[in-house]
């Protein structure tokens, strides 16, 4: 059985809101002597002079980054933490990194970590790229001659030979992230953290540091990995953590992590208060829920995922529907079309509608790259509208792996996924 590397037992992290920092000594002084005394600050908005009729909030709240954190990693496991902006992801891998302290709680680590959580961590700007490379391989108590081992493989990964004696102050974002990466999963850690930073870089090296941090992992090496490409997660990752409000929400494998994560916190549409439809009335649309294949509710989307759109309907007493064509299109938040279906295209018929029932469109690969999308919706009969909705749902679609092959285009590179193959002809 694999050793524990990572024990994290009741970890919480809380932060105290409204930090001294006004921009100047003088009124940070002031501030501090203030605090020291148990006065009100004198450069807050927020006094105790206020009316005394008036409710004051706290003028210094706290939050709760992370909230009694518990789990255990064994060496060897590569596992995806993944949860929405804010959840305390980030927070996490700073404690195991060691760049911040926990508030209560413990983390034993056994081995060596390199952590790449964000742009230029761990560079001294004023150094060249050279000697950074060596100024890490120490940190991490390797000796120079194996640092020096290691240094054209870090380089060539890098791409960035010819400014290797420049102060990386003067490189650019990318140039920051190429070299972390390769300083971090090329100087043998025992333990690899990497943080959402990647994003950073282009599509073909964020490619290429995935499989690094593939093969690291089948090196035996631990790697704890943040992102919110869940197309990365399920190829790289054989566990997954969901955070969220500073807590642990699912501990087990990346498909059933990422599945949770998707329909985690389920808002499901409903649509019985809009008044801002247009139609007969003969036909409500009443609710517009997401699923996957296995029919778990999701509000969240991933390309290339199969997801079933449902459309939950009441026909008006003594109305008979037999001709209803139910249509959903999708758009994106700046208005521009995306695909329009519906049951006509198909051939499918419905018959004659029951009092309530669900149109269920049926999507195999979800041809979307990452985005918000609004989703409309409407039923006709014989060219009349029974119900309509514009903006009926708003759906975020997140990186799924589409391609097979974990890189998807930006939606800035178009707004549709497209299946094809290429030849020489």
């Amino acid at each position: 059985m694999s050793e524990i590397v990572i024990r994290v037992e009741n970890l919480t992290k809380e932060y105290r809101l409204g930090t001294i920092n006004h921009g100047t000594l003088y009124q940070d002084l002031q501030s501090w002597w203030a605090r020291l005394r148990g006065k009100d600050d004198p450069n807050s908005i927020i006094s105790g002079h206020s009316s005394p009729s008036v409710s004051q909030p706290d003028s210094n709240p706290h939050f709760l980054a992370l909230n009694n954190v518990s789990f255990d990693v064994k060496q060897g496991e590569v596992i995806g933490i993944i949860g929405r902006n804010g959840a305390g992801k980030s927070t996490l891998l700073k404690i195991l990194s060691k760049v911040t302290a926990p508030t209560s709680g413990t983390v034993k680590i056994k081995g060596r970590i390199a952590s790449l959580l964000e742009v230029g961590t761990g560079f001294h700007p004023e150094l060249t790229g050279r000697e950074n490379i060596f100024l890490n391989g120490t940190i991490l108590g390797m000796k120079r001659h194996e640092v020096q081992r290691k240094f054209d493989e870090i380089v060539a990964f890098a791409q960035i030979d010819q400014f290797i004696d420049t102060p990386v102050k003067r490189y650019s974002s990318g140039m920051h992230v190429r070299l972390a990466f390769a300083v971090a999963a090329h100087l043998e850690p025992e333990i690899l953290i990497v943080d959402e930073v990647l994003a950073v870089g282009d599509a073909a090296f964020q490619k290429k540091c995935l499989g690094k941090m593939g093969d690291v992992g089948k090196e035996g090496r631990t790697v704890l990995f943040v992102s919110h490409n869940m197309g990365a997660v399920q190829n790289l990752c054989l566990s997954g953590i969901v955070l969220e409000s500073g807590m642990i929400r699912f501990y087990g494998s990346q498909t059933e992590a990422v599945n949770y994560y998707l329909g985690a916190m389920s808002n499901n549409q409903s649509l019985k208060e809009r008044k801002d439809r247009v139609g007969s009335g003969a036909v409500r649309v009443a609710q517009i829920t997401f699923q996957n294949e296995s029919g778990q509710e999701l509000d969240t989307l991933m390309s290339g995922q199969e997801v079933n759109i449902q459309l939950h309907f009441m026909v008006k007493p003594g109305v008979s529907i037999k001709r209803a064509i139910a249509s959903i299109s999708f758009r994106t938040t700046t208005d521009i079309p995306v695909f329009l279906h519906h049951n006509r295209l198909t051939a499918d018929d419905f018959g004659e509608l029951p009092t309530e029932g669900i149109f269920c469109c049926r999507i195999k690969s979800l041809p979307l790259p990452s985005a918000s999308y609004l989703l409309d919706f409407s039923i006709v009969e014989d060219g009349e509208f029974l119900d309509l909705v514009d903006a009926a749902a708003e759906i975020n679609v997140v990186h799924g792996d589409f391609f097979g092959n974990g890189e998807i285009p930006p939606i800035s590179h178009g707004v549709c996924l497209v299946n094809a193959e290429w030849s020489l002809l």
